[in-house]
Order: structure tokens, then sequence, then C-alpha cells
């Protein structure tokens, strides 16, 4: 059941406004879909996430909320994502879930 609900939320990710606000906001400078850069590739947050209920909630909230990172033992905020409405950042934390 649950992998048709994945399936399911695959097939209704607008997959172009997803990867637009991934260039508009930068997020390719520390993430990739499929490489560990300075932060988690979309694949390992997928994985981390993977089987949890609350997992876009939680995801919806990291890319909403600055919350503190750390990068090279250095903490800093993380980057809030801009987006023109909510179902823009839902959609793209359904496309990193995806991947």
């Amino acid at each position: 059941m649950l992998g048709a609900s994945l399936l399911a939320q695959a097939q209704t990710v607008d997959v172009a406004a997803a990867e637009a606000l991934v260039l508009a906001n930068k997020c390719n400078k520390c993430h990739s879909v499929d490489k560990q850069k300075d932060g988690p590739s979309f694949k390992k947050t997928a994985a981390k996430y993977k089987g949890k209920a609350d997992a876009e909630a939680k995801l919806v909230t990291h890319l909403t909320t600055s919350p503190m990172i750390e990068i090279e033992g250095v903490k800093e905020e993380h980057t809030k994502v801009k987006a023109k409405d909510d179902a823009a950042i839902k959609n793209l934390a359904q496309y990193i879930l995806t991947r």
C-alpha cells in the first residue's frame, strides 16, 4: 500500500516547478539529487524519511523555518526556501521525497 502511495505522489509532483524552485533558491549550491555536497542529497533525504507518515510535514517545516544545520563543523541557519505559495513548497517537499 505504501508503494502505491509513493507512486501516486511521484505522479502528482510538478518536477519542472520543483527544479525551478531549487534553482531560484540556489539549493543546488549545497544539495544535489544523488551526490553528497555540503548538504545531503535528495536521495539521502528521501531515504531518511521513507515510510514516515509525517515526512512531508517535517520536510516542509525544514524548508520554511531556517533550522540550525552544521557544515564542516560550523553551525549556521539553513536558508528558508522562498516560494510564491505553500503549494510550491509542498511540491518541492514531494519532489525531494520521491527521488
